[in-house]
């Protein structure tokens, strides 16, 4: 592999693997809203109130996911929180200088009224605008989100566009090249011979999403967060139901660290593709098999290179939200961790993808919020699972379903499943959502 291929592939992992505090989704409302404040002030405006618009796909993650520090849900918090402490350079950890104090001033302005939120006309499924409003109306600063959760592609004050001259979001060095991941033309096979032969400094700065994620893990099985799923399976008083396996610590391990981002645990994830639960799920089993199998750092960074690498390419092909669980796409990558550190090859590779694609891809996404955690635990099971019956030689073949013989048209079958075949899915559960009694 050429040095110039090797620095693209790092590239793209640095693209898709960032720290984020909070779901991701109302993330980007809060990153959108810091953007427009900024820009309201730097011309001499205080922000006075707010009108937020989402695509349906933000809004339905936004609507029931915990908001660090604040006890509350949604996205209109979050939108708050944005004016009093939020910063457009801290990218997915806009919030990070949360303190007692802006959380009161935002809870003060919602209960104001002063925040609307509103679905956007922007077609597409990741989109959040912001604008901001002086307190007479007459000054008004703009932002807007698109395709990506920190990707700032627009920045107005009174309709003049300033992205291309200063703006905040380009002093932060925002890449707008709109590179997509399907454009690095990524394949299992080069995946997993850069895991293997890429040398060890140049991707060891990996070892921060075990840290990041791992100390999320423990925080959510000390404390009582959310539905407290891995706090319970890993209850010893239980051990004659869960067993005491690599499996079981791995669910544990996994949902705990979702249990608590969901519930509002004001520590940062790792995110995999924009997303906190899907960079957790593509973490943690292949860190509770390591620290159990005592392997070594180089051995841990090898496997989470290619389990997130795996979910990167995969999750190229749906986009970034859609009305497929990204846990599936998170726990196949971690499945291939697995295998990897079991001294598995491209064979079994092949295998554990297609047994989890053949398993677990049904498993719809109806929004963030703490029951997530659930889903994380039964596609970790499904992980471990597949990955021990392709160690074995054990995989489900083309004449099941949407497998197909070669392993890349299998996944691009996912792919358009989920984010052509599953539109209607998509419109169904939001219109769900809102009309609940």
């Amino acid at each position: 592999m050429t040095r110039e291929r090797i620095n693209e592939i790092i590239e793209l992992i640095n693209k898709e693997v960032k720290p984020a505090l909070g779901c991701t989704e109302p993330i980007a409302v809060s990153l959108a809203v810091a953007s427009s404040c900024e820009v309201l002030r730097k011309n001499g405006f205080e922000p006075h109130h707010l009108v937020v618009n989402v695509s349906a796909n933000i809004l339905k993650n936004g609507m029931g996911v915990g908001i660090p520090g604040t006890g509350m849900v949604g996205l209109h918090i979050a939108a708050a929180l944005a004016v009093f402490c939020g910063k457009s350079e801290y990218k997915l950890e806009v919030l990070k200088d949360l303190d007692a104090d802006s959380i009161a001033k935002a809870k003060k302005m919602v209960d104001a009224g002063k925040v609307k939120i509103g679905l956007a006309t922007d077609p597409a499924k990741l989109y959040v605008e912001a604008l901001a409003y002086s307190e007479d109306e007459k000054n008004v600063a703009f932002s807007a989100i698109r395709d990506s959760h920190d990707d700032i592609v627009s920045v107005k004050f009174n309709d003049k566009e300033l992205l291309g001259s200063g703006s905040a979001a380009n002093a932060a060095g925002d890449d707008h090249s709109h590179k997509t991941t399907l454009d690095y033309k990524l394949t299992v096979k080069e995946i997993l011979e850069f895991a293997k032969t890429a040398p060890f400094e140049d991707i060891k700065f990996i070892l921060e999403a075990a840290h990041l994620n791992e100390t999320l893990s423990k925080e959510g099985l000390k404390g009582d967060y959310g539905l407290k799923v891995g706090k319970t399976i890993m209850n010893s008083s239980l051990n004659n139901v869960f067993g005491s396996s690599i499996m079981t610590y791995a669910m544990a391990a996994t949902a705990a660290a979702s249990d608590a981002r969901m519930a509002g645990c004001t520590l940062p994830a790792m995110s995999n593709s924009g997303s906190g639960n899907q960079g957790i799920t593509v973490t943690m089993p292949v860190v509770a098999v390591a620290r159990k199998m005592e392997k070594n750092d180089e051995e841990l960074c090898r496997a989470l290179i290619l389990s997130h690498l795996i979910a990167i390419h995969i999750k190229g092909y749906l986009g970034k939200l859609s009305a497929l669980c990204g846990c599936v796409i998170a726990s196949t990558g971690s499945s291939c961790g697995i295998v990897y550190l079991n001294g598995g090859g491209y064979k079994e590779l092949e295998a554990a993808i297609k047994n989890m694609i053949g398993n677990l891809s049904g498993m719809i996404c109806d929004g963030a919020k703490v029951g997530c955690a659930l889903k994380v635990a039964t596609g970790v099971e499904c992980s471990v699972q597949s990955a021990m019956l392709a160690l074995q030689g054990i995989s489900i073949t083309e004449n099941d379903g949407i497998i197909e013989k070669d392993l890349e048209k299998t996944i691009y079958n996912l792919g358009q499943i989920g984010s052509v075949g599953m539109q209607t899915t998509d419109r169904m559960i939001l219109d769900i959502m809102i009309n609940k009694k």
